[in-house]
C-alpha cells in the first residue's frame, strides 16, 4: 500500500483537523508522517523525519511526531526532549499499542485520531495553551 493511499482526502482532513483541534489546547506541536517502507528501526526513522520536519526547532521542544510506514505495517511516536523528559515512557508505549491495534483492524483514520487526542492530553497537561501561543509548525500531514 502507498503511502499516500492510507488515508482518503476525507479522512486525512479528519486526522489534521484532530491536529488543529488539538493545537488550540496546548503549545506543543503534532505532527503525523506516512511513508510506504521504514528500511531503520522505526523509532530510528521517527528521530530522522523529527529533526528533518524541523520539529526540534520548537521552541519548547514540545513537538511529537507519529510517525508510520504503511507497507512495512510499523510505527513509532517520537517526542521533543521538552516533553519527552517529563512524560514515562510507557505512555509512548500505549500511544503506539492504541494505534497498532487499530492499524491492525484497517481503521487507519481512527487509529491516528485517537493517537492524536492521546498526545494532545498530554500535551494540554504539561503545556497548556498560553496568551499568545503561535502555530510554529503546519498541522498538514507529510509524505515520502
Amino acid at each position: 500500500m502507498a503511502s499516500n493511499e492510507l488515508l482518503t482526502d476525507e479522512q486525512e482532513e479528519q486526522v489534521i483537523a484532530a491536529i488543529r483541534e488539538a493545537e488550540t489546547k496546548t503549545s506543543g506541536e503534532i505532527r503525523v508522517h506516512i511513508e510506504e517502507e521504514c528500511k531503520r528501526e522505526p523509532l530510528e526513522r521517527a528521530a530522522r523525519i523529527f529533526h528533518e520536519l524541523g520539529m526540534d526547532q520548537t521552541e519548547l521542544q514540545n513537538g511529537v511526531l507519529i510517525y508510520v510506514a504503511s507497507a512495512d505495517k510499523k510505527a513509532a511516536v517520537y517526542a521533543g526532549k521538552g516533553i519527552h523528559k517529563q512524560v514515562e515512557d510507557d505512555f509512548w508505549n500505549d500511544v503506539l499499542q492504541q494505534l497498532l491495534a487499530h492499524f491492525k483492524e484497517e481503521k487507519y483514520e481512527q487509529g491516528l485520531v485517537e493517537a492524536v487526542h492521546m498526545v494532545a492530553g498530554k500535551l494540554e497537561e504539561l503545556f497548556p495553551y498560553q496568551k499568545g501561543d503561535t502555530n510554529e509548525l503546519t498541522n498538514n500531514i507529510s509524505y515520502s
